[in-house]
Order: C-alpha cells, then sequence, then structure tokens
C-alpha cells in the first residue's frame, strides 16, 4: 500500500500521469474489501495516506535542513510525522467504509467516495488546513477537470474515488453486469469533460503585464551584505517597464518601507511616486506595519488612483498564514528555536479583502500558498459586482529549492483558474512566474532560477461559475452535506439488511 501511496503522487507534476491516482485507488479498494476487520483497513489506509504525503511535500525537508539547519534525520522525522499524522483522517475513513461496507458495488463505490471527501475536507481545514496534493489537483489535465467549475478540487477528488472504487469492486459485480458499471464509468468521465468545454464568465478586456522573477537566494533575502543589490534590480524593473502593470513577488522588498531608509533612501517614495504620475500600476510583495499595531505579510497596491488611499497606496494583508513561516502553533516553540530561519508572528488580514481596481480589472492579490484555499478565495464572490476578474498570485517558494513543489504549486494555481474561470498571474521569486488563462492554460511561463522578468497579456473575466456561486456564500458545507447524507443512506441500508 505504501508504494502505491507514493506512486500515485507522479501525477501532480507529470501531467500524462493523472490515470495513476485512479489505478492505485482502485487496488486500496480492493484490498479493503478482503480487509476483514476495520483495523487491517485502517491500517492500509494510513500506510497509503503517509507515503502519499511524503512523496509529496518531502521537500519540506530542504527548508528545515538546509535552510533551518536541523539535523538531516531531525527533518526527516518530522515530515514523516507530518504525513503520519495527516494519514489519520484516510485511516479513519478506511475503517468506517469497511464498517458500512454492503457488498452492493455501486453503493460500496458512492460510500468509499463520500468517505474520501469528508477526509480531504478534514485535512483541508483543520488545524488551518493542509491540502496540498489532494487528489483533486492531480486532475488538472484530466476529463475530470471539467468538473471544476461546478464541484472544485474537493469534488473533483470524490468522483476520482468513485471511479477507482467502481473499478476495485469489479470483481464484486456480477459478470453480466459489468457492461453496465463500464458503460456508467464512460458516461462520468465523458460528461465531465463536456462540462469543461461551457462558459460561465465573459471577457472583460485585455491588459499588458509584466510579472519580476527576482531570483534571490533564500540564504540569502535578508543577507545585509546582498540586499542593496537585489532591491536597486527590483526598483530598476518596476520604474522602467512599460506595461499596463507590474507584479513583483512576495516580499520582493524584504523590509517595511520604513526600515529601507538605511540601504536605498527614497526608495519606497520613488516608486510611490512613478505610479501615482503615470497610467500605470503595480503590486509589489511588501511587510507592512509597525510595533504597535503589528506586522503583516502584504502586497501594496501603486497607481494613480491608488495614490489617493490612505497611506498613498492600496493595501492586501495575508490572511491564511503558514504554521511555523509566519505564526507559531501554541507548544510548538520549542521545534521552531532549533532551526535558523527568520520567524515572525505576522497577524492575519481580513478574509474578504477588497480587489485592486485598475482601469477594467479588479485584481485580487494572494500570497504563497493562499491559492491553495479555493473556499476562501470564494468569499469574494459574494458581490458579483465587485468580485476579482483577475487573480495575482506572489510567491516565494525559495525555501523548497529546486523540487516538485514549484510545479505542483502551478497547477494548484491552475485548478484555481478553472474553479472560477479567472487567469491567474503569478510573479515568484524562483518560479514558476507564469501567465495563466482562464480555462487554466499556461500561456506564458519562465524557467524556475533565473532573474528576468516575463512580459504578456492577460484577459479579465466577469460573471460567475456555479462553483463560485455556490461557495462565496455557503462554503464547503453542500459538499461535506451530501458526504454526510450519502453515508447515513449507506448505514440504513446496512441494518435494513
Amino acid at each position: 500500500m505504501a508504494a502505491l501511496g507514493a506512486l500515485q503522487t507522479l501525477a501532480f507534476v507529470v501531467g500524462g500521469a493523472w490515470a495513476l491516482p485512479i489505478a492505485t485507488l482502485a487496488l486500496l479498494v480492493w484490498r479493503l474489501n478482503a480487509a476483514g476487520t476495520t483495523r487491517r483497513a485502517a491500517w492500509l489506509g494510513w500506510c497509503y495516506g503517509t507515503a502519499w504525503i511524503c512523496a509529496g511535500v518531502w521537500w519540506l525537508f530542504i527548508s528545515m535542513h538546509r535552510y533551518g539547519g536541523l539535523p538531516s534525520w531531525l527533518a526527516a522525522l518530522a515530515v514523516f510525522a507530518l504525513a503520519a499524522f495527516l494519514s489519520l483522517y484516510l485511516a479513519a475513513a478506511c475503517a468506517l467504509y469497511q464498517r458500512l461496507r454492503s457488498r452492493r458495488a455501486g453503493l460500496d463505490a458512492l460510500c468509499f467516495a463520500a468517505l474520501w471527501l469528508l477526509a480531504e475536507l478534514a485535512r483541508g481545514l483543520l488545524l488551518t488546513g493542509f491540502p496540498w496534493v489532494a487528489s483533486g489537483y492531480s486532475q488538472v489535465d484530466a476529463p475530470l477537470a471539467g468538473l471544476a467549475p461546478w464541484v472544485g478540487v474537493y469534488g473533483i477528488g470524490a468522483m476520482l474515488a468513485f471511479v477507482a472504487a467502481v473499478f476495485g469492486n469489479l470483481a464484486e459485480i456480477m459478470p453480466g453486469r459489468r457492461w453496465f458499471s463500464s458503460a456508467a464509468l464512460v458516461l462520468v468521465v465523458g460528461g465531465s469533460a463536456a462540462l469543461g468545454t461551457l462558459s460561465y464568465t465573459q471577457a472583460t478586456g485585455p491588459m499588458t503585464v509584466t510579472l519580476l522573477q527576482t531570483n534571490v537566494a533564500q540564504d540569502e533575502k535578508f543577507a545585509v551584505d546582498r540586499m542593496p543589490e537585489a532591491l536597486q534590480w527590483t526598483a530598476t524593473q518596476l520604474l522602467a517597464s512599460r506595461t499596463e502593470l507590474i507584479v513583483a513577488p512576495e516580499t520582493a522588498v524584504p523590509l517595511l518601507p520604513d526600515q529601507l531608509t538605511e540601504f536605498a533612501p527614497g526608495y519606497w517614495q520613488a516608486l510611490q511616486r512613478r505610479f501615482a504620475e503615470s497610467a500605470q500600476a503595480a503590486l509589489v510583495g511588501v511587510p507592512l506595519g509597525d510595533f504597535e499595531r503589528g506586522y503583516t505579510n502584504s502586497v501594496a497596491g501603486l497607481s494613480a488612483d491608488a495614490a489617493r488611499l490612505p497611506g498613498g497606496q492600496y493595501r492586501y494583508d495575508k490572511a491564511h498564514l503558514v504554521p511555523f513561516g509566519e505564526f507559531i502553533p501554541f507548544g510548538f516553540r520549542w521545534f521552531t528555536e532549533m532551526m535558523r530561519i527568520p520567524l515572525g508572528d505576522f497577524d492575519r488580514g481580513v478574509s474578504h479583502p477588497p480587489s485592486f481596481a485598475f482601469g477594467a480589472q479588479r485584481l485580487a492579490p494572494n500570497i504563497c500558498y493562499e491559492d491553495l484555499f479555493g473556499e476562501e478565495l470564494a468569499r469574494r464572490f459574494v458581490d458579483p459586482a465587485r468580485a476579482p476578474t483577475i487573480f495575482v498570485n506572489l510567491s516565494n517558494i525559495g525555501w523548497f529549492g529546486d523540487s516538485v513543489a514549484i510545479t505542483q504549486h502551478l497547477n494548484i494555481s491552475r485548478m484555481r483558474a478553472l474553479e472560477f474561470q479567472r487567469p491567474m498571474l503569478r510573479a515568484t521569486n524562483t518560479g514558476a512566474t507564469a501567465v495563466i488563462d482562464h480555462q487554466g492554460r499556461v500561456t506564458a511561463s519562465l524557467p524556475p532560477f533565473q532573474r528576468t522578468l516575463l512580459q504578456g497579456r492577460v484577459i479579465g473575466r466577469d460573471g460567475l461559475t456555479p462553483y463560485a456561486a455556490w461557495c462565496a456564500r455557503l462554503g464547503l458545507w453542500p459538499l461535506a452535506s451530501l458526504a454526510a447524507a450519502t453515508l447515513l443512506a449507506a448505514a440504513r441500508w446496512r441494518r435494513r439488511r
């Protein structure tokens, strides 16, 4: 089971490997059916899940060992402990599947899909949530991606689990009825692909953009002797660009504006003045705040209109903070103190901030792995008249080196584009810097680990997908409720027998 769990993570970085999770999950269901006891089923689920998450997020080892200075054995143990803990949700789901099995293939497939969905929702929402390598992301280039504008990444994951469970239960279906199951699967996959051809949004107009990729090594980002040169490069690109919008990545300016005077007097004021006196706009990653009011990981929006706002700029503050990186969970200060990473307790921004209005567009910034939480981005669609027309992700995953995290994060952004049928601009420190259109396609990108800039064109979109409409008001409760109702029906069926 562990080998199967690890193998299917290839689908999160290799587009043509999207069938792997279906195959490995089908084998997991087949083994669960023969498990015999809930304890055995829980063990199988835990082994599959632990290997899956370890293989998917092993790059956390880089941040803890290379940049944090933890001994290699301790960093590896920490990654394993995280995966082992998060896999308890799947272990519980597999144990409950064994308990609720009716030995009717169709009902058991629905039951497994509902339990899979609840396990993924628990991992993605509880304890601030860590839904990285949620199963739906493996399908961003697959027919099931057509479901994204309707049910989002978790709904895709549930459908993936259903399809896999049907395959896993084929041995229990009477030979004369297997054609029916095969036809049903063809309809599910074909129908999903057909839904992906529908459009629920309309174009609001084009905009030219420049995306900066600063490529500052993580262990040099706060080095006093290297900072002036990096700051100068960023300022030069911001001042010289001629596109309508320029975006610099998360903490491209790593100091508070008031602290910049030590390295570059008048630096921030020059940027504000440049865009206040032009028809262009910029979004720049920079920490903001002070000792009295607290500090935030922020995006500053600079334009002629923004110059009339308090502070002379638009401000977006990151709301979903990273445990251990931007805040220290209760009881874990001893762990963070073992690392040399410059950690800080940031304050949280508001949960549904206004967009940055520029021309015909409403730009919605999100910082780093905030784009992993589509249900939180959905809150910005409560008022369709003020809903974003373009998402802008500013990231720095230099903490994780030259690893699969870069491709994984790109595919996460692509899934958000599919769910909301909105383009996504990605300006990153080390990659992947890219322009993604409203259909989740990468239309322009930069190779990682190069200091350069990407010029491109993006077309904003207006209107609501079904997913945006219901998730904006109800969150993920409809999916959780549907899963719970399915399990109640399965339990009642089993009692009647």
